[in-house]
């Protein structure tokens, strides 16, 4: 470790203020030198925020707020813009004492328990708040809500992928009724069938990415089809995890501000930022899984840390992205899934 890292490392905690504890290969150099930038950005936008809320707790849909939201929400604000933005409060608020009865009626359904208490202790393994033995531990949250999202949405139950989305619902809302309602929004609404047993939006949006890295990034693409490379293998866990345990903790809650607002096109939008920020770095691949460690790479490091800077660059490098065009390459890729699949 050079001495700027560990002058970095006696100031930065090795726990953040999530609870996860910083990796081995932890940058601690590049992440004080962010944070203090970062640090007068939330103060301005906090004083914003706090202004904007007085006004009116609704937080109507404008191009305001989406400003707003898109420079990012401080943390005090964040579980109550998200409910309100998603429709999740106005769920809630119609279904009084709904979840809790979900719960109880899960709990009587041994297949869904057994599902969800396999994955309990795989949830965040890096995280304190979350393992048995905190006190108190996030732990038993994380069980109330899946077991309730389950008998909620039978169809899907539960999927794995679905405990770190709770997880960082959990960590933001502090709220086990309010983490419901916005699974229920995310996977319900703003996610096109991701959890389904069949999985058929998630292979579908895999696929959209590709015909979009083939519209604007065109050298990567052929890169890809010479390798054969098919790309669930390269992104399907960007898409399912909602980049969690892919991107840092503060990069991704950003991006979940503008999921919550304007839904599942923004994740084209990050996947093609990052693949057109290192795109000289990917052409450099000679084979499969050289593709494959430098999609792993490309998750990491100064980039994806400044999560302020990130954010202006996925709204300004991949250009125009219209709903319609989202739109017509699923409906595309929808078909051609269906009909190699009969």
């Amino acid at each position: 470790m050079d001495e700027a890292n560990q002058i970095a490392k006696d100031s930065v905690p090795r726990i953040d203020a999530y609870g996860f504890i910083r990796p081995v290969e932890f940058d601690y150099a590049v992440y004080e030198e962010f944070i203090a930038r970062y640090r007068v950005v939330l103060t301005r936008r906090a004083l914003k925020w706090s202004k904007l809320l007085q006004q009116s707790a609704a937080v109507e849909k404008s191009i305001k707020v989406k400003r707003y939201i898109r420079k990012g929400i401080p943390n005090e604000h964040r579980s109550h813009v998200w409910m309100v933005v998603s429709g999740a409060q106005a769920q809630m608020g119609m279904n009084t004492g709904y979840f809790r009865r979900m719960f109880i009626e899960g709990e009587k359904n041994p297949k869904l328990l057994d599902l969800v208490n396999t994955d309990l202790n795989r949830t965040f393994p890096d995280n304190v708040q979350f393992r048995k033995n905190s006190n108190p531990s996030l732990q038993k949250h994380l069980y109330n809500v899946l077991v309730a999202y389950g008998q909620h949405n039978t169809t899907v139950g539960y999927c794995q992928g679905m405990n770190f989305i709770a997880g960082y619902l959990i960590l933001v809302t502090k709220d086990e009724e309010k983490a419901f309602w916005l699974m229920d929004a995310l996977i319900g609404r703003i996610l096109p069938d991701y959890y389904s047993p069949a999985m058929t939006g998630l292979k579908t949006d895999q696929e959209v990415l590709g015909d979009l890295v083939k519209k604007k990034l065109p050298a990567v693409s052929q890169l890809i089809e010479a390798h054969g490379v098919m790309w669930t293998l390269l992104v399907s866990r960007w898409f399912i995890c909602l980049f969690i345990d892919i991107l840092p903790v503060e990069t991704v809650l950003r991006i979940w501000d503008c999921l919550f607002f304007e839904g599942s096109k923004v994740l084209f939008r990050v996947a093609l930022t990052l693949i057109k920020q290192y795109q000289a770095f990917i052409l450099e691949a000679r084979n499969f899984p050289d593709i494959c460690d430098k999609f792993k790479e490309i998750t990491k490091g100064e980039f994806v840390t400044d999560c302020h800077y990130f954010m202006q660059k996925i709204f300004a490098e991949p250009g125009s992205l219209s709903k319609t065009t989202i739109d017509k390459l699923r409906e595309k890729q929808r078909l051609q899934l269906a009909s190699e699949e009969k």
